[in-house]
């Protein structure tokens, strides 16, 4: 446990160091993420993101793993 919590901590401050490239990657406006806009309504469910992010997170911890 303290080794996982250690490596999220060093990837959260990666993340943070990198945001400014990582802010143009085209995650939250990938084809499938689903965006409604009304008159007094919006509403958007990143799908694709989600799944891309899911993917990403499991091959890391199946990498850890070994």
């Amino acid at each position: 446990m303290q080794r996982a919590l250690i490596v999220i901590g060093l990837v959260l401050l990666v993340a943070g160091i990198a945001w400014p490239w990582l802010s143009r990657l085209p995650f939250g406006r990938l084809p499938g993420d689903f965006s409604v806009e009304r008159e007094n309504f919006s509403f958007f469910f990143p799908l694709a993101t989600s799944i891309v992010v899911s993917i990403v997170i499991s091959v890391l911890i199946w990498l850890f793993r070994k």
